[in-house]
């Protein structure tokens, strides 16, 4: 049971940070539909989730290596996209203020995910 509402944890931050630019597109909806099966949400609580977007409050995990992913996850969310508006990259920021991890690691995985996004 905790590890499930750990994983539910997750997946709101996560769709905290994709609707941070006001919308959801299709893209960003592929990607949290894959991650809410794999983690077996089931569909109602998607759509109730992905609903509320702009309702949701961020919760901090509490050990380093969930933080570190979600961060992973939210530069990941923020550029599926095809970019990182200033709005995702500063939540981005703020997530990693929030999480304990400075803005050097934030920078670090945005180069990473681009370096993916370009091969």
């Amino acid at each position: 049971m905790i590890n499930r509402q750990i994983k539910l944890e997750h997946f709101v931050n996560l769709v905290a940070i994709a609707a941070a630019d006001g919308y959801l597109d299709a893209r960003e909806r592929e990607f949290l539909a894959e991650r809410a099966e794999e983690n077996g949400m089931r569909a109602e609580e998607f759509n109730n989730i992905i609903e509320d977007a702009d309702k949701l409050q961020f919760v901090v995990p509490l050990n380093q290596v969930e933080r570190e992913e979600q961060l992973n996850d939210a530069v990941f969310m923020s550029m599926v996209d095809g970019d990182i508006s200033d709005k995702e990259y500063h939540l981005c920021i703020s997530l990693a203020n929030r999480l304990g991890i400075d803005q050097q690691e934030v920078e670090a995985v945005v180069a990473n995910v681009k370096r993916i996004w370009a091969k």
